[in-house]
């Protein structure tokens, strides 16, 4: 079993910059973020995989936000720019050790409890 834990979270002004970050217990192939905002879906943000072979971001947030991670570390991050009141939610990390790369919550066995990001206009 496979611990995530977030961090990085927080209020943040119409064009600012947050960054996340998620610690893993143990080493994984893919890790990624999900967003749920009130009353809606949890979605798809990006995903980056082991080798950093393979990133993916939803559109809504490409060429604003920037996935990486630290092998050596088991951490991933999110570096989130100009954002957005709609980007206001609950950023959960996610984490999978199988050999696959999916934009959705049903690919991933680990989750972490959840951060807020809000977002003010």
């Amino acid at each position: 079993q496979v611990q995530l834990v977030e961090s990085g979270g927080g209020l943040v002004q119409l064009g600012g910059s947050l960054r996340l970050s998620c610690a893993a217990s143990g080493r994984t192939f893919v890790m990624g973020w999900f967003r749920q905002a009130p009353g809606k879906e949890r979605e798809f943000v990006a995903r980056i995989s082991r080798t950093d072979a393979s990133i993916a971001y939803a559109d809504s947030v490409q060429g604003r936000f920037t996935i990486s991670r630290d092998n050596a570390k088991n951490t991933v991050y999110l570096q989130m720019n100009s954002l957005k009141p709609e980007d206001t939610a609950v950023y959960y990390c996610a984490a999978s050790a199988r050999l696959a790369l999916s934009v959705m919550p049903l690919g991933y066995d680990y989750w972490g409890q959840g951060t807020q990001v809000t977002v003010s206009s």
